[in-house]
C-alpha cells in the first residue's frame, strides 16, 4: 500500500473512532464531546483533501447503478456531516464559546440530533461500499478464501446485521432520526461495554447491509 491510501485509511478509522465516542457523549462529558466533535470536523477536511480525485471524477464516465447507490451515499454522508458541525458549533459552550453564536438554540439541537444519528447511519453504510476493498487489502496476495469460509463469514455477518437491526430498534435510533422525540433516552448506568458493543453491531448492520447491496448492484453491472 502507498503512503497515501495509508494515510486515507489511518483517517478514516480515526474518524469512525470519534463517531462511535460521540454516540457516547453521556460517557465522557460536554468539554470533551465538543473537542471529539471538533477533531472530526479536522479529520472531515482532511479526508475530502485527500479524496479530491473523487470529485473530479464526478463528471466523467458512465453512472451504473452501482456507481449512482455510492454516490447517493457520499452524498447523504457529506450533508449529515455538515448539519453536524453547524449545529455543533452553533452549541459549543467550550471549544467554539468564542464565536458567540446567540441562534436558535432549539433548532440547532433538533439538527444535531438528527444529523448525528443520521450521520452515523450512512457512515456505516459507506464503509459497508469499502467493504469488500478493504479486506482484500489486507488478504494474503494471490489467495482466495474457501467456499467453506465465505459461508462462515456471511454467516457471521448476517447473525452480526440481525442482532444490530434488534438494537437499532430497541434503542429508538429510528424516532431519533425522524424526530419524533426531542429527547434522547440514555441509561447512564449502562456500561461503556454493553454501550459501544450495541452500538458496534448497529455499525456492523449497515456495514453488512450496504456491502450486499454494493455487491448486487456490481454483478447486475457485469452482467449487462
Amino acid at each position: 500500500m502507498t503512503r497515501k491510501t495509508v494515510t486515507k485509511m489511518m483517517v478514516d478509522l480515526l474518524m469512525t473512532i470519534l463517531l462511535l465516542l460521540l454516540m457516547g457523549y453521556h460517557y465522557w462529558g460536554d468539554d470533551l464531546h465538543e473537542w471529539f466533535g471538533a477533531a472530526i470536523f479536522l479529520l472531515f477536511i482532511i479526508h475530502h483533501v485527500l479524496n479530491i480525485q473523487w470529485y473530479k471524477n464526478l463528471p466523467k464516465g458512465k453512472y451504473s447503478l452501482d456507481r449512482v447507490f455510492r454516490l447517493i451515499i457520499n452524498f447523504l454522508l457529506f450533508a449529515a456531516m455538515i448539519g453536524l458541525m453547524i449545529s455543533g458549533i452553533m452549541m459549543s459552550r467550550h471549544v467554539f464559546a468564542f464565536l458567540n453564536i446567540d441562534g436558535n438554540m432549539s433548532f440547532a439541537r433538533q439538527l444535531h440530533m438528527a444529523s448525528n444519528y443520521w450521520g452515523f447511519v450512512i457512515m456505516s453504510l459507506h464503509i459497508g461500499l469499502h467493504w469488500r476493498m478493504l479486506m482484500n487489502m489486507f488478504r494474503k496476495k494471490g489467495s482466495k478464501p474457501s467456499a467453506g469460509t465465505a459461508i462462515v463469514k456471511y454467516i457471521i455477518g448476517a447473525g452480526v446485521a440481525v442482532y444490530g437491526l434488534y438494537v437499532f430498534f430497541q434503542r429508538r435510533l429510528l424516532d431519533y432520526m425522524l424526530l419524533r422525540t426531542m429527547f434522547v433516552f440514555l441509561d447512564f448506568g449502562e456500561s461503556k461495554v454493553s454501550f459501544y458493543l450495541d452500538y458496534l453491531a448497529m455499525m456492523g448492520c449497515f456495514i453488512f447491509i450496504s456491502s450486499q447491496i454494493s455487491l448486487f448492484l456490481s454483478k447486475c453491472r457485469k452482467k449487462s
